[in-house]
């Protein structure tokens, strides 16, 4: 019974649903939708996996077996771990699978983060909420939104040094975001900080980018002493409900998270999945090319809606910015309650806000479906401005958060970075660190860019685009450097139009402002902390800003590569998996 042919009933029945969001950090599960609403699950643009994997002939298979399945004990945590290893031919005792990637986060804080941990935000709530629930210090570097929640990692660099974090971690790419580093420059962070106890680098998305043919620093982790890559599989493999996942490090430290896993912490369903994988690596690999052209396809449909802003993205989602006087919660609920489609508000990210969304890639007529409802809910009758809420003030609910978003610009307020800009000119240039002039530069990405963004992505104004990141380019500069000035993107309809009647589009011929250099972290805040786990910085000088739309100009078509030790483009569908080396399973 729908919201609108019952007001009464529905009008409850949409306020009991509704209110599951209000009960935790995370999205409800779909089970608990289902059955508040009373209806199957809604269409979900919320819970970012896979949607072309497995195939119709593994559900059936599966479906087939699954008396078996749940009738008896799975193999032990070594047998599956073995298999695995097998088909990505990678060493056992380099590698500890758990119940999901958050098990292993769970151990890799329990026993390997001592006292402090520091992460780009926003990003996964629990790589934040983990460590501060075992009373950790967690040193949260804001991402700005004026620099198109960009990472620099020399920036972050700096700011690890100056809290003196004894663990680091980046998301590649970044949740919620779609953020995404080069492989080169991912190891010169590593190496640069090889005297921590600990870095991290989580690419549980990473099987969906394509910037670079084998972005994985998998292979380079084994022979690092203080290096583990989180890897998931039930993104990959549209498989969220069979929870697992892995982790790859030197012996050592991989040793020491898989002796405290449980002997059977893989269940049936995991070894089931895992065995069957070999023999259809030809369909999981055209399934990653399908999302990667939707992503595509759905970032242009996203960006003719007048003031939403859609950012950049390396994993299987898209984060956008919803037009001003929208409010995230608002979106989501009738979203939900009036056109049954569920989305994900990003107001209770620490370092976002409700006026974000993070929305999953899925195929073409869904995405159609999305759109007219955005439609809809933003615009009503009168397409081209949004209905203001009367309350635009951010509040995520906990104070907390409030705090951190309230001093960076997490909801797209520049106060705090203009007034770090004008306390860099006063101050002396401070000492670049040693390693920084060595790392090699980020690759100038071929950005399909929907917000100004600084820092080696070119600000357009109103000409912006989407698509696949990063064209290569020279290694070896450093991070430091400006580097070259990016490729111009193509020129929007607009654009000709504008052109053709001798007008100047909006931000073209403008140059980037230089970075403050050596400006202080911690100094560029110039404010006391409110809480000790709280580290709100003024990192990057933002741009000014160009006021009006977003629209995006189409990318042209990227190459797909080959993700590291997965089967050809070329083979057939239902070839096996490549043959690895006999390898010991044991441990």
């Amino acid at each position: 019974m729908s919201a609108r042919a019952a007001p009464t009933d529905g009008g409850s029945m949409a306020d009991n649903v509704t209110s599951l969001f209000r009960t935790g950090a995370h999205s409800p599960s779909m089970a608990a939708l289902a059955r508040e609403s009373g209806e199957s699950g809604p269409l979900d643009f919320c819970i970012p996996c896979n949607p072309y994997f497995p195939t119709p002939a593994m559900f059936e298979e599966l479906t087939h077996r699954l008396r078996e399945i749940i009738t008896f004990y799975p193999s032990s945590a070594d047998t599956i771990t073995g298999e695995l290893c097998n088909l990505l031919q990678l060493p056992p005792q380099c590698v500890a699978m758990g119940n999901g990637s958050t098990e292993l986060i769970t151990w890799i804080d329990h026993l390997l983060v001592r006292e402090s941990l520091a992460i780009p935000v926003p990003t996964f709530g629990r790589w934040t909420d983990q460590p501060l629930e075992t009373g950790k210090r967690v040193d949260m570097f804001p991402l700005q939104e004026s620099n198109g929640f960009a990472l620099d990692p020399a920036q972050y660099i700096q700011f690890i040094r100056s809290r003196g974090s004894r663990v680091a971690v980046i998301c590649n790419p970044n949740n919620p975001d779609g953020g995404f580093l080069p492989r080169q420059t991912i190891l010169a962070f590593c190496d640069a900080l090889a005297d921590l106890d600990l870095v991290i680098i989580d690419e549980s998305f990473l099987e969906f980018a394509d910037a670079e043919a084998e972005p994985s620093i998998v292979e380079d982790a084994v022979m690092r002493p203080n290096v583990i890559v989180l890897r998931s599989l039930g993104k990959n493999f549209g498989l969220h409900g069979i929870r697992f996942g892995y982790l790859v490090a030197n012996p050592s430290l991989a040793g020491k998270i898989r002796s405290m896993l449980p002997k059977w912490n893989l269940n049936s369903f995991a070894e089931t999945v895992v065995f069957m994988l070999r023999d259809h690596g030809a369909e999981y690999l055209e399934s990653l090319h399908q999302v990667r052209r939707d992503r595509l396809d759905m970032a242009r449909q996203l960006s003719q809606l007048p003031g939403l802003t859609v950012y950049p993205s390396q994993g299987n989602f898209l984060f956008v910015r919803l037009p001003v006087g929208a409010e995230g919660t608002v979106v989501r609920d009738q979203l939900l309650t009036e056109h049954r489609i569920l989305v994900r508000e990003c107001g209770n990210k620490i370092g976002s806000s409700s006026r974000f969304l993070r929305l999953v890639v899925r195929p073409q007529v869904d995405v159609r479906r999305l759109v007219s409802g955005l439609e809809s809910v933003l615009y009503g009758s009168r397409r081209g401005a949004a209905v203001p809420e009367p309350n635009n003030n951010y509040s995520s609910g906990t104070a907390a958060v409030d705090r951190l978003v309230s001093s960076t610009n997490g909801s797209g307020m520049q106060g705090l970075a203009a007034a770090a800009q004008g306390q860099g000119q006063q101050q002396q240039q401070q000492p670049q660190l040693a390693p920084v002039a060595q790392w090699p530069q980020q690759q100038q990405q071929q950005q399909p860019q929907l917000a100004p963004v600084a820092q080696g992505r070119q600000q357009q104004g109103l000409l912006t685009a989407v698509g696949a990141m990063g064209q290569g380019q020279g290694q070896g500069q450093g991070f430091g450097q400006q580097g070259q000035q990016p490729q111009q993107q193509p020129m929007t309809a607009m654009a000709q139009a504008q052109q053709q009647a001798g007008l100047s589009p909006v931000g073209a011929g403008q140059p980037q402002q230089q970075q403050q250099p050596g400006l202080s972290p911690v100094a560029a805040n110039g404010q006391p902390q409110q809480e000790p786990w709280l580290t709100p910085v003024g990192q990057p000088q933002p741009q000014q800003q160009q006021p009006g739309l977003t629209p995006v100009a189409q990318p042209g078509p990227q190459p797909m590569p080959q993700p590291t030790r997965w089967p050809a483009a070329a083979a057939s569908r239902g070839t096996p998996w490549p043959e690895a080396p006999a390898n010991n399973r044991v441990g």
